[in-house]
């Protein structure tokens, strides 16, 4: 099928989703899951085809982001089977009430209709932004990177088996097969369609699906995260806060990519933070900084707006709270940010006054995911404020209904 032939039958099947049970949308569930183990080898056969083409062509950050094994897959399915304990939210009543003229007015969640994904690198994202489409009741259109083309198709095709499996129709999860920049201005332009686009990957990605698609869209993922140590920080909480937030994996939106430090603090938390992670990281420092460091590269402003998804942190001294609530109003992209504080005051300040989706005390911006804030699987982290914001899971892939009973009532 065509990039609009998949729309079109996802549009067409998309009741099929939108009214199936919570029994029967858990059953699908479960069903994915089983047959992702059943195939395991399989779907890492492919899997390794595609780190093959894909090495030397992306970096090794990225190569570990496209990377499927026993430990991932087996993450999938128990991401899959905690979805299914969530309540469902399609039906659920948000708001009612009875007028005096005796109508019976209820506010209720339903799906919104047919999401369209454009991600890059990462197969999981298949599982997790289907299944989630699934349980809120919406059909999905799915357009991969070009990378995970191959873990991409043959997900997507243990999810439509399994929809079928369960008298679900399997077009309501469409794989676009097209690789070509055309299908995602195809999708971004389905107007009548797709009720909903998300992007999911880099800054490009989402800005280009910002900038020029006539679906409404949600935007996600792009995470310029900083970590600010205040000059009243537990310097070893801080050390790991840091060394968590930039080193446990940093290809991905929640990791830091900037450090601020209170000047009054610089001379003693630098040289303990290079002991940590100078040897496995490159710093890029600013003038105050680079006098504490053995090691580092001199920053440029375009640094401390730049996502590396790489071993690379900028290092920025500042002269406390307020300054750097306004470096990362200016820099970052409001999506996670920490503060390292015993201050109650310097901690009350930046968590009201820094202005993103997820904001921090003393706890690392790895945090920032669907599984972690109890949503089991998300679709994407929402950057912008409107509709949703922070990890998108099940009610944020819902809209709402009016239901108004009446008994003859006239106006």
């Amino acid at each position: 099928m065509t990039t609009l032939e998949l729309c079109a039958a996802a549009k067409k099947s998309s009741a099929s989703i939108a009214l199936a049970s919570s029994g029967v949308k858990n059953e699908i569930l479960m069903t994915i899951a089983r047959l992702i183990r059943e195939r395991e080898s399989e779907l890492l056969a492919v899997n390794a085809e595609d780190v093959d083409r894909a090495r030397g062509t992306i970096a090794d950050v990225m190569i570990d982001r496209l990377s499927l094994n026993h430990d991932r897959l087996e993450g999938i399915c128990s991401s899959l089977e905690q979805l299914c304990a969530l309540s469902d939210p399609v039906g659920e009543i948000i708001d009612g009430s009875t007028r005096p003229n005796g109508l019976q007015i209820f506010k209720r969640r339903v799906p919104l209709g047919v999401i369209a994904m454009i991600y890059e690198s990462r197969p999981n994202v298949t599982v997790d932004a289907a299944a989630l489409c699934i349980k809120s009741g919406n059909a999905v259109v799915l357009r991969g990177g070009k990378e995970a083309f191959g873990s991409n198709r043959a997900l997507a095709g243990i999810i439509r088996e399994a929809l079928s499996i369960c008298g679900i129709e399997p077009d309501c999860v469409g794989f676009v097969e097209d690789k070509s920049r055309n299908s995602s201005v195809e999708l971004m332009n389905a107007v009548g369609y797709i009720d909903l686009l998300i992007p999911r990957g880099g800054r490009g990605l989402i800005r280009a699906a910002v900038e020029n698609a006539r679906v409404p869209v949600l935007e996600t993922g792009a995470g310029v995260c900083t970590v600010y140590v205040d000059e009243a920080a537990d310097l070893n909480k801080a050390v790991n806060i840091v060394e968590n937030a930039k080193m446990s994996r940093p290809s991905v939106c929640n990791s830091a990519e900037t450090v601020l430090v209170h000047r009054s603090i610089a001379a003693q938390f630098l040289p303990m933070l290079e002991d940590r992670i100078g040897s496995r990281c490159i710093f890029r420092a600013d003038e105050y900084a680079c006098q504490f460091l053995k090691v580092f590269e001199k920053i440029s402003e375009n640094d401390f707006a730049t996502e590396y998804n790489d071993y690379i942190l900028n290092v920025g001294v500042v002269d406390g709270t307020v300054q750097a609530i306004e470096h990362i109003n200016r820099y970052g992209t409001h999506h996670s940010d920490s503060i390292v504080t015993e201050n109650v005051g310097n901690a009350r300040e930046f968590l009201n006054r820094v202005d993103s989706a997820a904001v921090y005390l003393n706890a690392s911006t790895r945090f920032t995911d669907g599984g972690e804030f109890g949503l089991s699987a998300e679709i994407g982290i929402s950057t912008q404020k409107l509709h949703a914001r922070g990890p998108v899971g099940l009610r944020e892939l819902t809209t709402a209904k009016y239901v108004v009973l009446g008994d003859g009532q006239i106006r």
